[in-house]
């Protein structure tokens, strides 16, 4: 919800003015609103590997879950946070945010998904995806952070 500027002299606020804030609202940015950002991602190819830098600063290693699905590879966090301030035995005041995020991509199939590695640190999480001749779907299983 935004706020309108309200001149006292006014009786309403100007009918454009809430169209104008109507449409340059982003919509896509209202997640970050709901406690949901999505993660930008970096890929590169070479001749022996795929490689993903995910920016995702701020969360733990132990914050972070990497999937793979068959061809299906998911990162997600989850993050709850809660602050409480007591002026003693009453609260006077608590504070609560949650947090998560969800991606997925869809593996080429010359991807050699029993290698695939993940490394997190400095706030930028790395999967190396090596390549390999076309293989079959593997079984659900999660990659472990190092």
């Amino acid at each position: 919800m935004s706020l309108i500027k309200w001149n006292g002299n006014d009786l309403f606020p100007k009918l454009d003015s809430i169209w104008d804030d109507f449409l340059n609202r982003d919509i896509f940015k209202r997640g970050m609103d709901l406690g949901t950002t999505m993660p930008a991602v970096n890929t590169r190819e070479t001749e022996n590997a795929y490689s993903l830098e995910v920016a995702i600063p701020g969360l733990k290693r132990e914050d972070l879950k990497i999937d793979l699905d068959k061809d299906t590879l998911t990162i997600s966090s989850e993050r709850k946070d809660e602050k409480e301030e007591k002026d003693g035995e009453r609260i006077t005041r608590r504070e609560f945010s949650y947090s998560s995020f969800q991606r997925s991509f869809q593996l080429p199939e010359n991807v050699r998904k029993e290698d695939i590695s993940a490394e997190y640190s400095d706030g930028i999480l790395r999967l190396t995806l090596p390549k390999t001749e076309n293989t079959p779907a593997t079984e659900k299983k999660q990659i472990e952070i190092r």
